[in-house]
């Protein structure tokens, strides 16, 4: 009978029976809380181990970040609810609760961008993708920022019953302010998340902009460097880089050639309808090359035009000038044993007068097979 008279004294506006069942409360509540995350990380990292999604992965991760002190003070906050407290505890005891949950919900939110982060920068360094892997961690520090810039506004607003209404009134004039004054900067780093996500070119790529024709060495949050083929690095902005027209040399995979040759036009008949098929036989002998087509083309003013159109199959520019030069070689030679005369330009001026003297004048200097 004492006994079951000392639970029913009160001790701090609760009897004993209160206190105890409070007790047991947070204590359940704290040792489901730890087993089933436990369990739960357990099980789905299982599921995330036969899966190829990274969604589940990501879920693990989440789980794993929840603190055991987010789930003890979670295990207190149950048991407290089976009290009668002084108001002064309970005006306390509610914003430190929604501070808690707040917190925890910034340590899921950065989880999250982690993940995010470290995943695309496992498969870009695979690509040997520099520029994507610092533009990505840099968005990732980015989005932790706001995060917590929004997980402190959230505390101020519902933990502490201030108004921030003002506040972000306040700092949206300032942004618009600031971001007129940085629009420059703004819309490079802007251009750079563009130039990341759309990928019209990467490092190492041969480009062209412009009157500049180089070698892609960085692209930052800014500017983008580009090393010419003069030698010297020009620093692009990559607002102005995404204006322009740009040329990505690399991805060319094939190079289409257009080859003219001007012969005399004392060429005898026979052997200029042999000719078209002699430049196709040339073409086709060299490697790696697609003959599209050959014609007698056109007359000029002192030449005949044949016009030849090929593709190098190789992006290579170095390759294109071998199998030119070759095919400027053996061109020269088959001409010659075909009895074929270049074209050189000519100009015949008549003098009306007494005499009609006709008088022609030739040019010394010859024109070559790709003139």
């Amino acid at each position: 009978m004492r006994a079951l008279q000392y639970l029913s004294d009160l001790y701090n506006y609760n009897t004993l029976r209160e206190w105890m069942t409070a007790t047991i409360v947070a204590v359940v509540v704290f040792v489901v809380g730890i087993a089933l995350r436990g369990l739960l990380v357990k099980r789905v990292g299982a599921i995330a181990a036969r899966t190829t999604t990274h969604v589940d992965d990501m879920a693990v991760e989440l789980i794993a970040k929840t603190r055991a002190w987010v789930i003890a003070v979670f295990a207190l906050m149950s048991g407290v609810a089976q009290l009668t407290l002084p108001p002064r505890v309970e005006l306390v005891l509610g914003p430190f609760g929604k501070l808690v949950f707040l917190w925890q919900t910034a340590l899921w939110g950065a989880a999250a961008i982690a993940f995010w982060v470290k995943h695309y920068s496992m498969n870009r360094t695979a690509s040997n993708d520099r520029a994507s892997v610092t533009m990505i961690s840099a968005m990732g520090v980015a989005a932790k920022v706001l995060l917590w810039t929004l997980i402190v506004l959230g505390a101020l607003e519902w933990s502490f019953g201030l108004h921030v209404t003002t506040l972000i009134t306040g700092l949206g004039i300032g942004g618009i302010a600031i971001a007129l004054a940085v629009q420059n900067i703004l819309g490079d780093v802007l251009a750079s998340l563009s130039i990341v996500f759309d990928k019209p070119f990467d490092v190492g790529d041969s480009i062209g902009v412009g009157d500049v024709t180089g070698v892609v060495e960085h692209i930052g949050l800014k500017t983008t460097r580009v090393r010419s083929i003069t030698g010297e690095q020009v620093i692009i902005g990559n607002a102005d880089l995404l204006k322009s027209r740009l040329h990505n040399f690399k991805r060319m995979y094939q190079r289409r050639v257009v080859f003219r040759l001007e012969v005399a036009f004392d060429t005898p008949p026979d052997a200029l309808q042999r000719l078209p098929s002699i430049v196709e036989q040339i073409i086709t002998a060299q490697s790696p090359v697609r003959f599209d087509r050959c014609h007698v083309a056109s007359f000029g003013d002192s030449s005949i035009r044949i016009e030849a159109v090929y593709f190098v199959l190789d992006p290579d520019y170095k390759r294109y000038m071998d199998v030119q030069q070759a095919i400027n070689l053996e061109v020269i030679r088959r001409f010659a044993s075909e009895n074929v005369q270049f074209a050189l330009p000519t100009r015949t001026v008549i003098h009306q007068g007494p005499m009609a003297t006709k008088l022609a004048v030739t040019s010394a200097e010859p024109r070559g097979p790709d003139s």
